[in-house]
């Protein structure tokens, strides 16, 4: 089983392109939702970013207040990176336990969607490396409509990632989400047929 890692900058379109590898066959999993679950409450993951960023991270329920503690980690990079130690490797967990639950004879084919793959060094983990690209222009206007930022906010968060130039760079493929669904859907068949091709 081939174990591919799909990636891409924020608001270039991963979900939709893992949501269209799903439709045809693909199992897929998802870090963010993986990184949701390892801070439920209760967590000793939850307890430690609590240890770290004070109980004002959590809400009423005492559930992660995701809005207010991405206020904090992306103005300080330093509390970003200490969040990442203290989230990652749990998530790193729960990816490979998801992988060992599949059966290759089945499955030719796996996907992990992990924004922060070239950032965290996980690239090295996986067989093959897809990411989504768009123009910046087009990324920046996603974000703001989609997470309401203002422009300073959605800037601060493109700049905590790798560029989209650079995962463009470095990834087996690339499937750009700039023009209709369509056009997006066209390419993601694509690369399946030449994944499922190379065996």
């Amino acid at each position: 089983m081939r174990r591919v890692a799909l990636t891409g900058g924020i608001a270039t379109g991963k979900s939709h392109v893992r949501a269209q590898f799903e439709l045809l066959g693909v199992p897929t999993v998802d870090a963010d939702v993986l990184a949701r679950d390892a801070v439920a409450p209760g967590t000793p993951t939850l307890a430690a970013v609590v240890s770290r960023f004070g109980p004002d991270v959590l809400d009423g329920s005492q559930a992660l207040d995701r809005r207010r503690l991405a206020a904090i980690v992306f103005a300080d990079p330093t509390a970003r990176l200490d969040l990442e130690r203290i989230i990652h490797p749990a998530v790193r967990a729960a990816t490979d336990a998801w992988f060992r639950s599949l059966d290759p004879a089945t499955h030719s084919v796996a996907m992990a969607d992990i924004p922060l793959l070239y950032e965290t060094g996980r690239d090295r983990d996986f067989d093959v490396v897809i990411t989504t690209a768009c123009h910046p222009d087009t990324q920046l206007r996603r974000l703001m409509e989609r997470d309401s930022l203002s422009e300073p906010q959605a800037r601060q968060r493109l700049g905590a990632q790798l560029s989209s130039a650079e995962k463009v760079r470095r990834a087996d493929y690339v499937i750009t989400t700039d023009g209709t669904y369509e056009d997006t859907n066209r390419q993601v068949r694509a690369v399946l047929d030449a994944l499922v091709a190379a065996g």
